[in-house]
């Protein structure tokens, strides 16, 4: 089945995709940090038994991934894909990943609190992906008992997702604010209004590619409503300013505008080695070049954000079957990128 990463719309516009996580705690248990080996086990096989069953056809959808027995490069592969967290891929106890069949639904289990229903949209979609979440929400729910306060809401192992536990968020390609020196500016204002901006994989990250996330900070005292309205708010802010660069630069600097473009396109068709950093920065570049219209978006057989995921060091070494060196990943890199540029 088709992933919603390798939608060919995500070179359309500044969001990339759109995405709804819910943190959730059974009652009767510890918070993760505090769980025994036998206690996490408990709640892998609750969580996984109320969503693998004959109560809604939903859960033939799902397939269920113990994490442990995962090799290191599949593990850094679904972390590029977006499935699961840089903290579950480093944890050490029982933990586990349901994954439908798109790729849109994750559940990760045991990660820094019990549940983590995670929901992704291509595109601006947050509607989508908060009716996604809130089915499975309920779905768990009727099977096990969440920690729930009535005057606090969903209690959760950090206090800042207290409350609705709902961690709304874009993804957003935002090369002329970067280039332009905007971002740490951007930051700032943003979080004024309890928004925070990321990097690629969200907290503790680095933006690789002009590639950023921006999500709410705080779930206590508002509703699921005015969490994700006010992040539509400040996210249209933030494309009407990224594509005034974009219109300034294509009037005023048309010409340098696409001799970088086409430079990049060359060098991602023609390298014979390239490392994970130059190769995302060109991609930025190229992705910028499609959506301003400079380039065919033809002259890639995927979406460039499918192309990032793809050149990164757990999803290239997945696909060459076997671990590589630094250098031997370089020239996989620059191999598959002559394969998907036509």
């Amino acid at each position: 089945m088709t992933k919603w990463y390798e939608d060919k719309a995500l070179d359309s516009n500044v969001v990339l995709s759109s995405r709804v996580r819910l943190a959730r705690n059974i009652k009767g248990y510890p918070f993760s940090k505090r769980l025994t080996d036998e206690q996490a086990k408990k709640i892998v096989e609750e969580v996984k038994n109320s969503v693998i069953n004959d109560r809604t056809p939903i859960g033939k959808t799902f397939q269920y991934i113990y994490m442990p027995d995962l090799e290191r490069n599949a593990k850094l592969a679904m972390l590029e894909n977006h499935v699961v967290s840089p903290e579950l891929i480093q944890k050490q106890t029982p933990c586990a990943v349901l994954v439908n069949d798109d790729n849109s639904i994750n559940i990760l289990v045991n990660e820094e609190d019990h549940i983590r229903i995670q929901a992704m949209c291509p595109g601006y979609n947050i509607e989508k992906a908060w009716e996604d979440a809130d089915r499975i929400d309920n779905l768990i729910g009727e099977s096990v008992k969440y920690a729930y306060d009535e005057e606090f809401g969903f209690l959760t192992a950090c206090v800042t997702n207290v409350g609705t536990g709902l961690r709304a968020s874009f993804m957003l390609h935002l090369p002329m604010l970067e280039s332009n020196g905007r971002i740490a500016e951007l930051a700032n204002s943003v979080s004024k209004f309890g928004m925070t901006i990321r990097g690629i994989y969200g907290e503790g990250s680095k933006p690789l590619g002009a590639i950023y996330q921006i999500s709410n900070q705080v779930t206590l005292g508002k509703s699921e409503k005015e969490i994700m309205d006010l992040l539509k708010n400040i996210t249209s802010q933030i494309i009407d300013k990224e594509n005034a660069l974009r219109e300034l630069a294509i009037k005023n600097q048309h010409t340098e505008l696409e001799d970088t473009v086409y430079r990049a396109l060359g060098t991602l068709k023609y390298c014979v080695k390239i490392n994970s950093a130059e190769a995302m920065s060109l991609l930025s570049k190229v992705r910028l070049g499609i959506v301003s219209g400079i380039i065919d978006p033809g002259c890639c057989k995927s979406n460039i954000y499918n192309v990032m995921m793809n050149v990164q060091s757990g999803n290239l070494q997945s696909r060459i079957g076997h671990s590589a060196n630094e250098s031997e990943r370089d020239i996989a890199r620059a191999k598959y990128l002559k394969e998907i540029f036509v």
